[in-house]
């Protein structure tokens, strides 16, 4: 009983944290407090824990190296914008078809790839990012390397709020169920699970998907953000952006990844009038930490409201024994 309360007042406080600082950032949109540059950043702060989070479950929880994250994402701003934009369906459909898209795109590229191992499958995932990328630029229909001009700003805070809370409640009690002891299991030892009886190809394929699935949504906030696509924003280097946000967090960290992502976010607002030298940063920071710190800021530990509690309460027994 005792236990069931506890979990119930975690849930609660966290409930509570989240309304707050929804409220608080609203409350500065609407006020006219946070002024176009922070909103953007925020904007691209949220989109990036999408990405990186839903890449964490790839990488980081089933240790399988995919290299094309940024395919999918193309893949769900096109399927959004086309429903949005072209044919004037309402922004919730936009949205289901980017991320139903996505997703069909991860399971149609998961099940003949994720057959394959280590430098194979980073190879074969990049592969197809870059056919997804060429692919659009030769699509006369969503005007090819163009791309896309005139996309109704349609991504508000609540949007960004709910997808980004969303990606993590659905990737947080996915790798604490059952389901996430199999994937978790298939990164420690892919040859002992098979032994347990664990369908590895099976196991792959969903967190594939469903990784798949988040950045598409990741797209769809993006593309109805910043009013334009091209394909060539989906090229490798954003596929290596995200991969550089889960390993700097922590594969096998939800927490490691979201902290990168404002990390990372930050550090390209700052340096956004030198992208060169945010490239050459990106990989000294990549150097640094697997020289230093290879499992990453967070390894596989998480932060949450309880660690913080037990941290305030041990600090007031220090206190009271003074």
């Amino acid at each position: 009983m005792q236990m069931v309360k506890n979990r119930w007042i975690k849930i609660g406080s966290e409930v509570l944290v989240l309304a707050a600082l929804f409220t608080l950032v609203q409350y500065l949109i609407a006020a006219n407090l946070l002024n176009q540059y922070f909103q953007i950043n925020l904007t691209s702060m949220c989109i990036n824990i999408i990405l990186a989070v839903s890449l964490s479950l790839i990488n980081g929880f089933t240790g399988q190296l995919s290299l094309g994250h940024a395919g999918f994402m193309a893949v769900g701003a096109y399927a959004a914008v086309i429903m949005t934009n072209m044919l004037d369906q309402p922004f919730i459909i936009g949205l289901l078809a980017g991320c139903l898209a996505a997703a069909f795109a991860g399971f149609i590229i998961g099940v003949p790839t994720l057959r394959l191992k280590g430098d194979y499958l980073a190879i074969a995932t990049l592969a197809f990012g870059e056919i997804i990328r060429v692919t659009l630029q030769n699509i006369d229909y969503v005007n090819g390397p163009a791309g896309i001009m005139g996309i109704p700003k349609l991504t508000t805070w609540p949007w960004l709020f709910g997808g980004t809370v969303l990606t993590v409640l659905v990737i947080v009690n996915l790798i604490n169920s059952s389901y996430g002891r199999a994937i978790v299991s298939i990164r420690e030892d892919e040859i002992a699970s098979e032994l347990m009886g664990v369908n590895t190809t099976k196991y792959k394929v969903l967190a594939f998907v469903i990784g798949a699935m988040f950045a598409g949504l990741g797209g769809v906030m993006y593309a109805h953000y910043f009013y334009i696509i091209k394909p060539e924003t989906f090229n490798f280097l954003k596929s290596f952006d995200i991969l550089v946000m889960v390993v700097l967090g922590g594969l096998g960290s939800t927490t490691g990844a979201i902290i990168a992502a404002v990390f990372i976010t930050a550090i390209t607002a700052a340096l956004q009038s030198f992208p060169a030298i945010r490239m050459i940063l990106y990989a000294l920071i990549l150097i640094i930490v697997m020289i230093y710190r290879p499992q990453g800021l967070m390894g596989n530990k998480e932060l949450s409201i309880k660690i913080f509690g037990r941290i305030w309460s041990g600090s007031n027994e220090l206190n009271g024994n003074k």
